[in-house]
């Protein structure tokens, strides 16, 4: 909730940086934010496995664009496609918690569906950077 909350606040301001107004960070933001409220229920021992895990592959999607934004094209395409890694761990990773019941079939697809999204999102950037 809180990085929903810093989203809609950095919204409301002027950006100071040009990948703040990219749809697809935003959306990553948000992404994170699901991530850490699906994980809060997972058992403690899977804290220092597949939930640290989780968190660190949607958080580096955000990281990746912000990083590469400041960066000549061909690097920014280079940041843009190791974002994207990231989105398909994070589909590997609700792949294994569906299997090990720590997340139900519609959490799943949710989850799924918008790993989806923001592949195809990062995909259209990193084209529209050629």
């Amino acid at each position: 909730m809180l990085v929903s909350y810093l989203v809609s606040l950095l919204l409301s301001m002027n950006r100071s940086f040009k990948f703040e107004e990219l749809r697809v960070y935003q959306d990553a933001i948000k992404f994170v934010d699901m991530v850490y409220e699906l994980t809060e229920k997972w058992p403690r021992e899977e804290r220092y496995n597949l939930t640290d895990q989780f968190v660190r592959a949607a958080v580096s999607i955000v990281l990746n664009i912000a990083e590469g934004s400041g960066r000549t094209r061909k690097d920014f395409q280079h940041f843009i496609s190791n974002s994207r890694g990231s989105v398909y761990e994070c589909v590997a990773i609700i792949s294994i918690a569906h299997t090990r019941k720590l997340i139900n079939k519609e959490e799943y697809e949710k989850m799924y569906e918008e790993c989806v999204r923001l592949a195809k999102m990062l995909t259209a950037l990193k084209r529209s950077l050629k």
